[in-house]
């Protein structure tokens, strides 16, 4: 068991602390304010569109965005969404330009049926799609042989990056040197079981809802939904996974789902150097889920004692640039000089 009164280090990186706005001390405040705290002022991204081609024929688009003084051989950085997400989402923006000022090209994934690439694919995304991550790595890794690749994932897309880290560590590229999974539900049952607890069951139905719209939403996938919905969408997460992410996907029920695609069961293995970055009060995925793993060497974690999921918005006037704290870490973990296993 770890003790969350400390880090887990790796090597001699640490995180500076978190000072949360006034404003925003818990965890509920925290999530929901990063929804409209947007922080993509004055971000103007010239991103080239690639169309990637998945191991079943599926294709998806991810962006690519490279600073003006990019050279073969330069660092490049690949970004996955959270659920609902896009290439588009406020995190992905943001972070895709503070990289770039760092000089380092960003390639912002939309994962299947997402963003840009909407339409594109027959099947729908979800968390367990780390052959997915492989094949976009292998494009990227032919598209610029001779960089190093960093993959950070938020929420959904960091158990994606977990999970392919770990079931994937032997084949692992060895131009893949640093990764961040950021409020990854790494325990996709206990997470979603979760979401009807919350605020009368508000997050529930608001991830259903936007499910269910999304899949209205793709030609493709009208084919998947059950007829009841016509009228009524599903109220819950689960709802939606038992009956169109779990069959569609080739699962026997949304247990086996959970069960086969939680990056828990694998986040021992994991050897590239990895920074899991949560907060203690994220109202989605329990802190308690990271209380109980045992993490390699490779993997640091580090458990903020505010964030919410996804939020991280601190003061203004601290030692950041921006109050966008967790963009700060990501950044610092990438571009870090401090030696690493």
């Amino acid at each position: 068991m770890i003790d969350l009164s400390k880090e887990q280090q790796v090597g001699e990186w640490k995180a500076a602390p978190f000072d949360p706005h006034p404003l925003l001390r818990n965890g509920h405040l925290q999530t929901l304010a990063a929804a409209f705290l947007s922080g993509t002022k004055g971000i103007s991204l010239s991103s080239t569109q690639h169309i990637v081609e998945m191991e079943d024929g599926d294709k998806l688009a991810i962006l690519d965005d490279a600073p003006e003084n990019w050279s073969p051989g330069d660092p490049i950085v690949v970004l996955l969404h959270g659920l609902c997400g896009s290439s588009v989402s406020h995190y992905m923006c943001r972070i895709a330009s503070k990289l770039i000022d760092r000089g380092q090209r960003a390639f912002r994934v939309n994962m299947r049926g997402c963003g840009e690439g909407q339409g594109m694919a027959r099947l729908p995304y979800h968390a367990g799609r780390s052959s997915d991550l492989a094949s976009i790595i292998e494009y990227v890794r032919t598209l610029c042989p001779d960089s190093q690749i960093s993959v950070v994932g938020f929420s959904l897309g960091g158990n994606v990056v977990l999970k392919w880290l770990g079931e994937s560590a032997a084949s692992v590229p060895e131009t893949v040197r640093r990764a961040v999974a950021v409020n990854p539900p790494a325990d996709l049952q206990v997470c979603t079981e979760g979401l009807a607890t919350l605020l009368g069951g508000f997050y529930d139905r608001h991830f259903a809802r936007l499910l269910h719209e999304h899949a209205l939403e793709t030609p493709h996938w009208h084919g998947f939904i059950p007829k009841g919905w016509s009228s009524r969408g599903p109220k819950r997460v689960l709802e939606f996974d038992e009956e169109l992410t779990a069959p569609v996907a080739g699962f026997a029920s949304a247990a086996d789902y959970y069960q086969q695609s939680s990056a828990a069961r694998v986040i021992g293995d994991i050897r590239v150097p990895t920074l899991l970055l949560t907060s203690r009060n994220d109202p989605l995925v329990p802190v308690s889920l990271f209380e109980l793993m045992t993490l390699p060497e490779s993997v640091h974690l580090h458990v903020a004692p505010c964030g919410g999921h996804l939020g991280y918005i601190g003061r203004s006037g601290g030692t950041d640039p921006d109050r966008h704290w967790m963009d700060w870490r990501v950044i610092d973990w990438l571009t870090s000089e401090k030696p690493m296993p």
